[in-house]
C-alpha cells in the first residue's frame, strides 16, 4: 500500500487507539477515580452506578469522583476491598471483561514512578481507566549491506484477544511488583525462546502510549518499547503456545502490513516508532510525520 493511501490508514489506526480524546468520546460523562485525592483513572458512567453498591469500599464526591473510603488507608486494604467487590461483579457476570479473569496483579498509580496506591486485577482495568504498563520487544536483524528485517509473531488462534493477528516478536504485561527489563527477559523467553543471554542485550529506546475506549471500558495504556538486534543464525520459536508461527519479512512488506487490518493495533504502533526512529519515515518524505509521532505518546 503506497504513498497517501498507507498514511491515511495508520493515521485511521492513531485516531481509533487514541479515540478517548476524541471530542465524541465517554470522557465527557466518566467521573475522575481518584485515591488519596490523586486522579488515576476514569470510571464510565455504567460501573459507576454499580459501584454505589459499595459505600464502604466506594464514594461519589460532591464534584463527581469516584473515590475510595477513607478507612482504606493501605495498600493493602485498598487492594483487598476492591478486588473483593470485582471478584463480586465476576460471580454476578456484571462485566463482559471480567470473563477475561487472569489472575494477574496490576499496580495502580498516578504516574509509573509513583509508589503504587493498590493493585488490581487485570481484565478489571478498563472499568477504571487506569493505566496499564507492558513491555514490546522489536526483534530484527541487519544485513551485511544494512538491509533491516524484522521478525514478527502470528497471534494463536485461541488467545482471548486479537487472536490470529500479527504482533511483535515478543510482548506482554507489567505484572505488580516486576522490573521492565525482567519482564522483557521473561517474554522473550516464554513466547519466543530467547535465551536469556540475548535478551539481555535488548535495549529499551522508547515508550508508546495511548488511551481508548470500547464497549469494555477505557483503556489508558503505554508500553516499554525494547530493540533487539538477532544474529542471523537465531530463529524465535514458539514457546507458551500464545504465538502459532514467526515471519522474518523486509522492513519495506512490514511497513506496508501497519496499514492493514491484519496487526495487533497497539502492536503496530510499536513498529511505527521502530520505523520513524529508525528513519525509514522521513520528515522531508511524510508529511504526517509530526501527527504520527503526536499519536504514538498520547496518555
Amino acid at each position: 500500500m503506497a504513498g497517501g493511501a498507507w498514511a491515511d490508514r495508520v493515521l485511521q489506526l492513531l485516531q481509533r487507539m487514541n479515540n478517548f480524546w476524541s471530542a465524541g468520546s465517554c470522557r465527557h460523562w466518566c467521573f475522575p477515580f481518584e485515591i488519596d485525592g490523586v486522579q488515576v483513572g476514569w470510571v464510565p458512567p455504567k460501573v459507576a452506578s454499580q459501584l454505589k453498591s459499595y459505600p464502604k469500599v466506594f464514594n461519589m464526591s460532591p464534584g463527581g469522583a469516584v473515590s475510595l473510603s477513607n478507612s482504606l488507608d493501605s495498600y493493602t486494604r485498598r487492594s483487598e476491598a476492591v478486588d473483593a467487590v470485582l471478584q463480586s461483579f465476576r460471580k454476578q457476570g456484571s462485566f463482559q471483561c471480567l470473563k477475561g479473569w487472569r489472575d494477574e496483579k496490576y499496580s495502580v498509580m498516578n504516574r509509573f514512578c509513583d509508589p503504587p496506591l493498590l493493585w488490581m486485577e487485570r481484565a478489571a482495568t478498563s472499568l477504571f481507566g487506569v493505566k496499564r504498563y507492558g513491555v514490546h520487544i522489536n526483534g530484527y536483524t541487519v544485513g551485511a549491506s544494512g538491509e533491516v528485517r524484522m521478525w514478527l509473531a502470528r497471534r494463536s488462534p485461541t488467545k482471548q484477544t486479537y487472536a490470529g493477528l500479527l504482533d511483535n516478536m515478543a510482548a506482554g504485561g507489567v505484572a505488580a511488583g516486576v522490573a521492565i527489563q525482567h519482564t522483557a527477559v521473561k517474554e522473550c523467553a516464554e513466547e519466543a525462546c530467547v535465551p536469556e543471554e540475548l535478551a539481555l542485550k535488548a535495549q529499551p529506546v522508547s515508550t508508546v502510549s495511548y488511551t481508548y475506549e470500547d464497549e469494555e471500558g477505557v483503556f489508558a495504556e503505554s508500553q516499554f518499547v525494547f530493540d533487539l538486534e538477532l544474529p542471523h543464525d537465531f530463529t524465535p520459536a514458539v514457546g507458551d503456545g500464545e504465538v502459532q508461527e514467526f515471519y522474518l519479512l523486509p522492513i519495506n512488506e512490514v511497513q506496508d502490513l501497519l496499514a492493514t487490518d491484519d496487526f495487533k493495533p497497539n502492536s503496530a504502533m510499536v513498529v511505527l516508532d521502530f520505523l520513524i526512529r529508525h528513519s525509514f519515515i522521513h520528515p522531508d518524505k511524510e508529511p504526517f510525520y509530526q501527527e504520527f509521532v503526536t499519536g504514538l505518546h498520547q496518555l
